[in-house]
């Protein structure tokens, strides 16, 4: 049984959320009606990884509870675009999946009609900033209207998911900072919080939750989605820095403009070959040339060598989870293969 990232119910749920919202923002007024209509567009074209993984659950385990799966499948797919939108507010990113992200549109509009760079990167942002919470509010939403008892409890799912990703966030910011102590521990903890917790161990829960699973086996998926994520996380932080941007869709150099403290970067401030470059981390105007020395600087150094071998030691930690899980397996061949897809990816 393979869950497909493009299943006909799952997009028409997601589009008709968003066609409902456009049409009660229609009649608020024009500025409120784009807002969800590029809300909507920045909704489409992402990998649907979260939903796929609600209803992946659901269905291995027996679950007769689909359209309620399809419409919380939805809803984590709308919490996923809330918290990008977010996202690119507080890195100050204009760009999402190689266009012009939804602030960087209103920032846009707002240039071409002759208002000066300032407010219009103010207006992108605030634009940014309202549509994350008007999707975050819908979430709760479209989880209200599900017919399944398990209704409270993906809402408790949801939340701790929430709450998990924001303090991941804070931390991931306070990294960036130097605000908050960012030891190797300390951002692998960050990496469960900000990227696993909602991404991939929700996920697996909320379609268990549907299907009637049992504690321990909401619990064992929990700890395989933690291990999906961290593993996700990890490729992410590597294409973050040595990705094609035409395959990934974003700047190879924001992270290293931001002064990301990911592992690469904790694992290679160890090592003398950093310390010549350390200073250029965290350039807003860091050119490709010093961008080209830092990475030099994180190959020379053993830290992405250290990277990929941890990325494969917790792939080999899932499958020895998934082997000894009791899981049906069908559901343990799709996880198997979703984390090899998430250790290999170059997207």
């Amino acid at each position: 049984m393979t869950v497909t990232t493009t299943e006909p119910a799952l997009e028409d749920a997601i589009e008709g959320y968003f066609a409902a919202r456009i049409a009660r923002a229609e009649t608020i007024g024009s500025h409120t009606a784009q807002l969800w209509r590029r809300a909507a567009e920045a909704a489409r074209g992402g990998k649907r990884l979260r939903p796929r993984l609600v209803l992946l659950a659901h269905d291995a385990l027996g679950g007769r509870a689909r359209r309620s799966a399809v419409t919380v499948a939805a809803a984590f797919e709308v919490l996923h675009s809330a918290l990008l939108l977010h996202d690119d507010v507080l890195d100050g990113d204009l760009v999402r999946r190689g266009r012009a992200n939804l602030s960087g549109e209103f920032a846009d509009t707002a240039l071409e009609s002759g208002i000066g760079s300032e407010a219009a990167t103010a207006w992108g942002a605030a634009s940014g900033l309202l549509a994350g919470d008007l999707l975050l509010s819908g979430v709760h939403a479209m989880i209200a209207r599900i017919d399944s008892p398990a209704r409270p409890e993906i809402h408790e799912i949801v939340d701790d998911a929430v709450f998990l990703t924001a303090a991941g966030e804070h931390d991931d910011i306070g990294f960036a900072l130097g605000t908050v102590p960012a030891e190797a521990r300390d951002i692998w903890r960050m990496m469960e919080r900000k990227t696993a917790a909602y991404s991939f161990a929700a996920p697996l829960q909320a379609g268990a939750a549907l299907a009637g699973a049992d504690a321990s086996t909401a619990q064992t998926l929990a700890r395989i989605g933690t291990g999906l994520g961290l593993i996700y996380q990890l490729r992410d932080d590597v294409l973050g820095v040595f990705g094609q941007e035409e395959l990934t869709g974003k700047s190879a150099t924001g992270d290293l403009r931001e002064g990301k403290r990911t592992l690469l970067i904790a694992f290679a401030s160890r090592e003398p070959a950093w310390q010549e470059v350390a200073h250029l981390l965290g350039h807003r105007s860091l050119e490709a040339e010093d961008a080209d020395r830092l990475r030099q600087a994180i190959v020379a150094s053993g830290a992405r060598a250290a990277v990929e071998e941890l990325i494969a030691e917790q792939l080999a930690q899932v499958d020895q989870e998934l082997l000894s899980s009791g899981l049906p397996e069908e559901l343990r061949v799709e996880l198997h293969a979703i984390g090899r897809m998430c250790a290999e990816r170059d997207a």
